[in-house]
């Protein structure tokens, strides 16, 4: 396998009947897609500008980049990969996109995480790729269910 057999970019939507101004909240904050189809609470720290330490019960800890936002339309993160007891030195450091379009009954969330191209192995980039494909479709309904409580 080589590398053009990798997608870069997964991408994903869910729309959720809550308005922007509750879903925003949730989705701005450093890794609160941490969960196994639940969205819980995160300890989160700052350690320098824009970088935040989420510890996860299940997880660990994870450093966290906030890379941009733009109140409240769209947030993006940077996994920092090898920065944390959790990270091995050739994991990816994907960059995960968020946007919220308000519509009639709620807010469309879509998710871009992309950076699986290029880096570390072939084995490893599917691996993650393919994890993560899985891992956004029960985030996005974690945060769903949770938001439309």
């Amino acid at each position: 396998m080589n590398a053009t057999t990798v997608p870069d970019t997964i991408e994903r939507e869910i729309t959720i009947a809550a308005p922007v101004d509750v879903v925003w909240p949730l989705v701005s904050e450093p890794g609160w897609w941490i969960n196994e189809g639940e969205i819980r609470e995160h300890a989160i720290e700052a350690i320098r500008d824009n970088v935040w330490k989420v510890s996860d019960v299940k997880h660990g800890d994870w450093l966290i980049e906030v890379v941009g936002s733009v109140e409240p339309e769209s947030v993006s993160f940077r996994w920092l990969a090898g920065e944390s007891d959790n990270d091995q030195p050739d994991q990816l450091r994907t960059l995960v996109e968020f946007t919220l379009q308000p519509v009639d009954g709620g807010t469309v969330v879509r998710v871009v995480e992309s950076g699986f191209a290029v880096g570390t192995t072939d084995e490893k980039r599917r691996n993650t790729y393919d994890a993560n494909t899985e891992g956004w479709e029960q985030e996005l309904a974690a945060a769903k269910a949770h938001l439309e409580k």
